[in-house]
Parts: structure tokens; C-alpha cells; sequence
């Protein structure tokens, strides 16, 4: 599909930065950390979906890890990707560890249902609202991308609080890639039968990319409310 087209074409012009800092393309369990900023007020998921206040942390009733959320242009988010262990999901890696550190990384099909009742996978259409909101596709990911995590000092300025770090990515081989350098979040939205739009920060630039890619490549999930 275009999107790993894409990834190699961008890890060509940048690959002296990526060969001197990383060791290599492919960067394994590269330690992030999420943003601070606790609250005391927390929202319960129910079957009706609960809504989450701005800035409050969301609890998913199906299995108690708690979320903090945020709103962006009129839209509230989770502001962590989700981590629930659902069939068709894996830990970057395979280890526990950096499903901690990133979220849990999912299957196209897989995401469309995972997150909890009052949330959904967000479309095309709301990250587009989102990548505007926060600057347009060239600026959005200085805005949107953590203040630590990110390899080489790529780190962003979290204007938001959206908090975006860098899990890479898994493929239908069983591969994982780009740890450290590279997020990737699916929509909900279908390119074709084969493949679906997604939206992609990385550590060298302050770009959101929207691309499309199989539907078999495990990809981060970050939730929209209702």
C-alpha cells in the first residue's frame, strides 16, 4: 500500500540522522513517557456512554486502566493511545512493557470496536478537523507530539496536551518498526477493500502525513467521544 511506500521514501532523505542516532531503521522498545497533569475527576464508562469532562481521566469499565482526556477544537479525546488487550491487538515487540509506554498497537479491523462505550475510532473526517485545528498537516505534529519520547530530540511542544508518542508499528509478517521515530494512528475510514487512511507523526519533522495503508498493519488507536 502508498503508506509503507511513503515511510521508506522518508527514511531515505533523512537517513544519516536516522543511522547516526537510532543504529537503524528499526528501533525496538525506545522508552517514551506521558504527559503529566493529574485530576481527580473521573468518569465511568457505561453501555449509554458516559461523558468524559475536559481534562478529567476516563475509566474503561471492561478492564479499570484509566485515560486522561482532552478537548481540541470543540472535540474531546483521549489523551493516551488505548490499551486494551483485545484479539488483533499485540505490545510492540511483544513485550508488556511498551504496551505501558505506547498503547497497544491494532489491526485495522480490530480498532474499528475497540474502544470503550462512549468513545469511538475517530474518522478521517475528525482527524482532518483535529490536523487543521492544530496548524494544518505541515505544523499540526510540533503541536500534537509529546514534550519527551521522541528519538533525537524530535520531541513536540504539546500545545494541547494530545500528547502524541512514537509506538511504531507492527506488519502482517510479524515485524515491528520504528519505535521512538514513528506513530501511526488508524481512522475509521476505508481508502479501499484493502487498505485505510491513517495519519503519521515522526521525530524529524513537524508534519502530520495522512496516508493509507493494509488493513493487516497494526497501528496505534487513539480514541474520539461520542
Amino acid at each position: 500500500m502508498a503508506g509503507r511506500f511513503t515511510r521508506l521514501a522518508v527514511m531515505v532523505a533523512v537517513s544519516t540522522v536516522v543511522l547516526t542516532g537510532c543504529g537503524g531503521k528499526k528501533e525496538k522498545g525506545v522508552s517514551g513517557g506521558t504527559e503529566s497533569g493529574d485530576s481527580s475527576r473521573y468518569v465511568e464508562a457505561t453501555e449509554s456512554g458516559a461523558k468524559a469532562e475536559n481534562g478529567a481521566k476516563f475509566t474503561d469499565s471492561r478492564d479499570g486502566k484509566t485515560y486522561k482526556t482532552v478537548k481540541v477544537g470543540g472535540k474531546t479525546w483521549m489523551a493516551e493511545n488505548l490499551n486494551f488487550a483485545a484479539d488483533g491487538s499485540k505490545c510492540y515487540g511483544d513485550d508488556a512493557g511498551n504496551c505501558e509506554k505506547y498503547g497497544r498497537l491494532y489491526n485495522w479491523a480490530t480498532a474499528l470496536k475497540a474502544c470503550p462505550a462512549g468513545f469511538h475510532l475517530p474518522t478521517d473526517d475528525e482527524w482532518t478537523a483535529l490536523v487543521n485545528y492544530a496548524g494544518g498537516e505541515d505544523k499540526a505534529g510540533t503541536k500534537l507530539k509529546s514534550a519527551a519520547g521522541w528519538n533525537e530530540n524530535g520531541n513536540g511542544t504539546n500545545d494541547f496536551g494530545w500528547s502524541a508518542l512514537p509506538g511504531g508499528y507492527g506488519s502482517s509478517d510479524g515485524g515491528f518498526y520504528d519505535a521512538g521515530n514513528y506513530g501511526d494512528w488508524w481512522s475509521a475510514t476505508e481508502s479501499d477493500a484493502y487498505g485505510a487512511w491513517y495519519r503519521s507523526m515522526n521525530f524529524n519533522d513537524e508534519n502530520v502525513r495522512r496516508d493509507n495503508d493494509g488493513k493487516t498493519n497494526l497501528f496505534s488507536v487513539r480514541c474520539a467521544q461520542d
